[in-house]
C-alpha cells in the first residue's frame, strides 16, 4: 500500500475552507472533472468522466476538521482510504489530503489527483 500526500496553503479562514472540503456531498461544486456527487445515508455517489464512483464516509470531526473516506466501488484499487485535514496557518489554512491507496500506482495517481483538486479547494475559497 502506498501513502501520498497533497497540501496547499489557503488564503482563507480555516472555518470557510472547512465548510468547502469538509461538505462531504458538496465536492462537486469544487473538484474538477466532477459531473455530479449524491449522497445516500453514509456513501456518496459521483458521476466523473464517465464513471460512477462510490465512497463511504468512514468519519467527520468538525472540531479538528478533518474527514476520512473510502473508495468502496467503481475504481480499481485493492483498497483507498484519504483523509482531509483543514487546519490554521497564519491568516490562512492549510490543507492536506493524506491517501493510503494500493496497488502503489493508484496512490501515485490519487495524489496527483488530490493535489490538482486542492488548487481548485484554493481557487474556490480564495475567489
Amino acid at each position: 500500500m502506498g501513502q501520498r500526500i497533497a497540501e496547499i496553503d489557503i488564503a482563507g479562514s480555516p472555518e470557510a475552507t472547512w465548510t468547502l472540503a469538509g461538505d462531504f456531498g458538496g465536492i462537486a461544486d469544487w473538484m474538477p472533472g466532477m459531473d455530479s456527487c449524491r449522497v445516500e445515508g453514509e456513501n456518496r455517489i459521483l458521476e466523473t468522466m464517465g464513471m460512477t464512483i462510490t465512497e463511504k464516509l468512514v468519519s467527520r470531526d468538525d472540531a479538528t476538521m478533518a474527514i476520512t473516506y473510502a473508495i468502496v466501488d467503481g475504481v480499481p484499487v485493492e483498497s483507498h482510504e484519504a483523509t482531509i485535514t483543514v487546519t490554521a496557518s497564519g491568516d490562512g489554512s492549510h490543507v492536506t489530503w493524506v491517501v493510503d491507496a494500493a496497488p502503489d500506482e493508484m496512490a501515485d495517481l490519487m495524489g496527483t489527483i488530490y493535489q490538482q483538486s486542492l488548487e481548485a479547494l484554493k481557487a474556490a475559497v480564495e475567489g
